[in-house]
């Protein structure tokens, strides 16, 4: 039954810095969800096609996408249009994580359906703040699309 599955989350960050603060802050709330990290555009899309390095993968699709949009190679943008643009994927919910408060870059990812848009807090406290918020709401309060065909 789907509430006996664990919903995952993919971070795709190409800063060690800032996915390790984030993973210690996840771990902190006692998160126990798995979370998989790919540095980039590219790698997030082998990731969820199983393609490249991720060919023999038996990972699930992610229950939610965590995403930067400053990224090597294929950037956030062009990754959003992506997901959202494919049948298998668009119905992954997509969290913008970014340090970006371009008004071209939120309008952007919500034409292309982003679930939320999040600016990183430099200050600690609010960092944590935000991270638990998004615990709070993601994985605590929603039923995700993936796990509800199960």
């Amino acid at each position: 039954m789907a509430e006996n599955l664990i919903p995952s989350l993919l971070v795709i960050e190409d800063s060690d810095e800032d996915f390790e603060a984030l993973r210690r802050m996840l771990r902190k709330s006692d998160m126990v969800n798995p979370i998989y990290r790919c540095i980039d555009g590219d790698d997030a899309l082998d990731f969820l096609y199983h393609t490249g390095e991720y060919v023999d993968s038996e990972i699930p699709l992610p229950s939610l996408i965590l995403l930067d949009l400053n990224l090597p190679g294929t950037d956030g943008r062009e990754l959003l249009k992506e997901i959202k643009q494919d049948e298998e994927l668009k119905t992954i919910p997509v969290v913008v994580f970014t340090t970006s408060s371009n008004p071209k870059d939120i309008e952007f990812c919500y034409r292309y359906g982003v679930n939320g848009y999040i600016l990183k807090p430099i200050e600690i406290n609010k960092l944590t703040r935000t991270i638990q918020v998004l615990i709070d709401y993601w994985f605590e309060a929603i039923i995700f699309p993936n796990l509800a065909r199960r």
